[in-house]
């Protein structure tokens, strides 16, 4: 496929907005399916996973190729749901057009906001499709206002609605000043001219759209303000140039699930849609990417996905150079090169084969093992290395057990496969609190991601909140003796030692003092001892913990020549510490971490209250990219459902960042509900 052919497009957009009906209706309006699937009805092409079918939303990114008029719109459909935001970004870095499909009901949403920062962020053109305005309270004129509100004076309607809620008929096209009228079921508009209800308020939009498309070109804008309007081909080329500069957002309309408005989405797709070769490059952290066909080969993954009959899939956008089966390309992310032994094209769960992949298309390859997303496939010799998305940080995590020993066997395996497939997800080891913890983007995508664990690799967890990993410290200091004795035949065990316990300032760890003089306690028992100090404090004062600053001085002891060994003195390290418990004044310290929230101002006052009520204290309050920005030190125990209530106190529009900051003493309230919920383990 020639280049100038194709044309990816992203679709983005806040749940529910209809971005998989969207799909379905473009399949439809080309020809490649005969009937609508439909979301509710579990039957779409985007839509294809049990989890997506039970929830009735998009969990992942699906590629729809779709040929319509001799062009390949390869359409990536993206989840709308906060939680997976790391496929939106995987699919911006693989289109060339981000297309914002907003809802003619409920207008600008919060995923909407993000959606177009996201794309601004990666540097592709921006155009808005208002849907669902053949429901009930579906109001274009208004959503035009928010969007314009929202994203600025480039926002430009080149289409206008005829009729409205179940009377949408079709709709007006504001450059070529024709109607297009849609019925029947009929997917193509009949062109006619413009109805009298709707002409006063074209021409209007007309003028907007002209003043728009010359204030981007000296020699237009000139003849303009000398009273010459730009033909329509200076319009539709002004318009082009507009978009690709990112200038100007066209704004279309019409009904997916009704089919109208969407042929002519199609056409300005391919008309103003930008080619791969007319992209923005990508950053690279090594080399120069240059786009075009005979150029080295440099390819993005920007999904991997583990297929339990192909095995693991990688989804690339080939930037440069034709990518032929059976090509030896370089993974430079581990040093090695693989061949692309099965090249294939990707329609929602079905796969078809090909001998090669244009430059500027976007394919899959199997059965590369060490292959994942964000990696940069490319010719031998070629120095290019594209830098990888910016992956969220996790914000929520769960502690997973596994349901039966047969699980346990298989939970690492299917833990790190699950991880492969969605780099947004971080699975870790605790050894302080001895649990494995997965950690996401919310309770959502936890919950999807444990279910896709389940049927795809036959394992079953279950979940808790993890544990905080407190610590214990003491405030006053004391002496005591630890003594060992046990004689029961034969070679006894004996060993006593004096140790004096002090507190160390916050951070200082533990340290272990070798006071003795006159060999009181051999020199190579005295490392026992520390072991058996050591192994003591593990275990806590008060309610389990490990105890921290603190400092160990042996200055004293006994011994016998024969019955005293290496776990007598051990032992009797343990036992020094239980004597001197009870003086040592233990008390809990709590883990802070620092908490950066961003959100618009007018949720400030309810989330500087809420922190505060979490025992946090604000430390500063910033601006950033029109949002308010507030930093604060929270107890980490306080903030492990903090997805779900800044998602409350924000409608989603808030998000934040967590970074470990600290520990300190936890105030006495907390420190008897640790010790009781310590005491019920038990």
């Amino acid at each position: 496929m020639d280049p100038g052919k194709i044309r990816n497009v992203a679709l983005v957009g806040h749940s529910g907005a209809g971005k998989t009906a969207l799909v379905e209706a473009l399949l439809f309006a080309s020809g490649q399916t005969t009937r609508l699937g439909s979301v509710e009805e579990g039957n779409t092409l985007s839509d294809h996973e049990p989890e997506e079918v039970a929830r009735q939303v998009s969990i992942s990114t699906v590629l729809a190729p779709i040929e319509f008029h001799g062009h390949k719109l390869n359409i990536l459909d993206t989840p709308g749901y906060a939680d997976f935001l790391g496929e939106v970004k995987a699919a911006l870095r693989a289109a060339d057009l981000a297309l914002l499909v907003v809802s003619g009901v409920d207008g600008v949403e919060v995923q909407t906001d993000v959606a177009w920062q996201l794309a601004g962020e990666e540097g592709i053109p921006r155009a808005i499709f208002v849907n669902k305005l053949d429901r009930e309270r579906a109001d274009y004129r208004k959503v035009l206002d928010q969007l314009k509100e929202h994203f600025g004076t480039g926002v430009a309607p080149v289409e206008m609605p005829i009729g409205s809620e179940a009377d949408l008929k079709g709709v007006a096209g504001i450059v070529t000043e024709h109607a297009f009228l849609y019925s029947g079921g009929n997917a193509t508009g009949e062109e006619t001219e413009i109805p009298d209800e709707v002409k006063d308020e074209v021409a209007d939009v007309h003028t907007h759209l002209v003043e728009a498309v010359v204030e981007n070109d000296d020699a237009l804008l000139e003849a303009y303000l000398e009273g010459t309007e730009p033909t329509q081909d200076q319009l539709v080329h002004g318009l082009r140039e507009g978009i690709a500069a990112g200038s100007i957002f066209p704004v279309l309309c019409g009904s997916a699930t009704e089919l109208i408005g969407i042929d002519r989405l199609a056409d300005l797709i391919i008309r103003d849609g930008p080619t791969p070769l007319e992209r923005v490059v990508p950053p690279t952290i090594e080399g120069e990417l240059k786009l075009g066909t005979s150029n080295p080969v440099a390819a993005y993954v920007f999904k991997t996905v583990a297929d339990p009959y192909v095995g693991r899939i990688s989804m690339f956008r080939t930037y440069s150079g034709t990518i032929k089966l059976d090509d030896a390309l370089e993974n430079p992310a581990i040093g090695s090169s693989g061949r692309m032994h099965n090249l294939f094209f990707i329609s929602g769960k079905d796969h078809t084969d090909t001998s090669e992949v244009s430059c500027g298309d976007i394919a899959a390859v199997a059965k590369l093992e060490t292959v994942a997303a964000g990696h940069t496939l490319r010719s031998p010799g070629s120095d290019v290395v594209i830098e990888p998305v910016a992956v969220p940080p996790p914000t929520m995590s769960y502690a997973v057990h596994p349901l039966t020993s047969a699980d346990d066997e298989k939970l690492s395996t299917a833990l790190g496969r699950t991880v492969d497939e969605d780099p947004t997800l971080v699975v870790e080891r605790r050894a302080e609190t001895n649990q494995t913890v997965l950690s996401g983007l919310g309770d959502t995508h936890l919950e999807v991601a444990l279910a896709r664990m389940a049927r795809k690799f036959g394992v079953k967890v279950s979940t808790e909140l993890p544990r905080i990993p407190y610590r214990e410290t003491i405030t006053a200091g004391a002496e005591a003796e630890g003594k060992h004795k046990k004689q029961s035949g034969g070679r006894g065990q004996f060993g006593v030692a004096f140790l004096r316990f002090e507190p160390l300032p916050l951070g200082s760890g533990y340290e272990f003092v070798d006071a003795i003089k006159g060999g009181s306690i051999p020199k190579g028992l005295i490392p026992a001892v520390d072991k058996g100090i050591k192994e003591a404090l593990q275990r806590g004062i008060i309610a389990g913990y490990p105890v921290v600053d603190i400092r160990a001085t042996v200055y004293d002891g006994k011994y016998h020549s024969v019955d005293s060994d290496e776990l007598s003195f051990r032992m009797a390290g343990i036992q020094a510490l239980k004597a001197a418990a009870p003086k040592l004044g233990a008390v809990l310290l709590e883990p802070v971490i620092k908490v950066k929230v961003i959100a618009p101002e007018e949720y400030m006052g309810d989330i500087i209250g809420d922190l505060n009520a979490k025992r946090g204290r604000v430390g500063g309050m910033d601006s950033f990219a029109g949002m308010r920005v507030v930093s604060a030190d929270v107890p980490l125990a306080e903030m492990q459902h903090y997805t779900i209530d800044l998602r409350s106190m924000t409608g989603g529009r808030g998000t934040f960042e967590v970074a470990p900051s600290h520990y300190e003493h936890a105030p006495p309230q907390e420190t008897q509900k640790v010790i009781a919920a310590a005491a019920e383990d038990d």
